[in-house]
């Protein structure tokens, strides 16, 4: 079990967030890098759980797990990634890039059937949009605080897939 440093305010949050249902998962980067709880997960920008504002697009954000249960704003239905949908199910919105050239950001928009909403991803490997197969959800180096230290934030955007950028451009899922 993770040792967990998030605040009061945090934690209720959290808890009041409700359990994830069987198909909910966090997609989380494989890799650690420099975060101090339990590694980085998409996760809605600028807000937290249900209040969170889905125009605000995606970023990196410390993961929620460890307590045991997935915030809304990290929620993602696995039975859509066979679809090529990132879908966050709390709040009936698709990613979206928006372009397909380094340093394009990833939107969250009402889903359809646009090439900028489609993407590959098994739940394990790389995140690439199917009309840039090339191109990789990539987390930023530079890392930012929260609302506490504890709660680091890295920019997410397409890049170039690379084996050099890997520890920043592989993700897989987890439920709770």
């Amino acid at each position: 079990m993770f040792k967990s440093t998030l605040s009061a305010t945090m934690m209720a949050a959290i808890l009041s967030a409700g359990t994830a249902q069987a198909d909910s998962v966090e997609v989380y980067l494989t890799d650690m890098l420099d975060n101090t709880q339990a590694g980085y997960c998409l996760d809605i920008a600028g807000g937290k759980g249900a209040d969170a504002d889905p125009a605000n697009g995606l970023q990196g954000h410390t993961c929620y797990s460890p307590l045991g249960e997935l915030l809304v704003d990290q929620i993602f239905d696995i039975d859509r990634f066979a679809d090529g949908k990132l879908y966050m199910t709390e709040f009936d919105v698709c990613a979206q890039v928006t372009g397909l050239e380094a340093g394009a950001q990833i939107e969250l928009a009402d889903c359809d059937d646009s090439d900028v909403q489609s993407f590959i991803f098994s739940g394990e490997g790389v995140i690439s949009p199917s009309a840039a197969q090339d191109m990789c959800l990539t987390v930023g180096e530079d890392t930012r605080s929260g609302r506490s230290d504890t709660n680091q934030i890295k920019t997410l955007t397409l890049q170039l897939c690379s084996t050099e950028q890997a520890a920043f451009q592989n993700w897989a899922t987890r439920s709770e």
